[in-house]
């Protein structure tokens, strides 16, 4: 099995690294493999570049042998497409082995509004991840995905390469990226949010003093 968690990582935190090692468990020990997008389709621009983006992802999983940094999309030219990085790990992993992306509610709500959406369960399961929030509308798309294709369990998306969608509700620490920005563009120290390697380097470059607004 080949499980993806993609994101801006804007900057990197506990609330994502600790997710990601949730999923890990989950899935029997699998390898999580974060997955930064270069350039977001759907929100501003990032307080950070790729490049220092990748570069503080790297520091912050370095020694956990589950966690792995997958830098595709910033090598890839223009705006990250989820569809794009499946399609390209499909020719690389082959037709039958299983793949599996993951997604949070909020990020699933606009599911219909992502490019080639319907051919991405042809490409691989799609694990959303329960957030605090409204939910998903019972009349939209993501919602009717859901329902059509909702897996029975884990042990479900190890038997088949793609198809279905499970929700799963692991534990989550209450972080944002958009406050870490925000604080640290006040003056104030995120310590504790990040780890402590990310926060020094952020410090060095000194970044996020000037604070765009956007999700994580």
């Amino acid at each position: 099995m080949h499980v993806i968690y993609g994101g801006t990582f804007d900057p990197v935190h506990h609330g994502h690294l600790r997710l990601a090692l949730e999923l890990s468990d989950r899935f029997g020990g699998a390898r999580i493999n974060l997955v930064p997008c270069h350039i977001p389709p759907h929100r501003g621009d990032t307080g950070a570049t790729a490049e220092q983006r990748l570069a503080l992802l790297k520091l912050a999983v370095a020694g956990e042998p589950q966690l792995h940094v997958d830098d595709r999309e910033l090598v890839r030219a223009g705006a990250s497409y989820t569809a794009d990085t499946l399609r390209q790990l499909r020719q690389e992993l082959g037709a039958d082995v299983p793949l599996v992306m993951v997604v949070g509610t909020d990020a699933f709500a606009g599911f219909d509004r992502w490019r080639d959406w319907q051919q991405i369960p042809d490409l691989a399961h799609i694990v959303v991840v329960r957030r605090p929030g409204p939910g998903l509308d019972p009349a939209g798309e993501p919602a009717r995905l859901l329902a059509h294709r909702q897996a029975s369990g884990l042990r479900a998306l190890h038997e088949q390469p793609a198809g279905l969608v499970l929700e799963l509700d692991p534990p989550l620490l209450d972080i944002s990226a958009t406050g870490i920005r925000e604080r640290i563009a006040d003056g104030r120290s995120p310590r504790y949010l990040v780890p402590d390697p990310v926060w020094d380097e952020i410090r060095r470059q000194g970044l996020y003093r000037a604070c765009p607004g956007g999700n994580f």
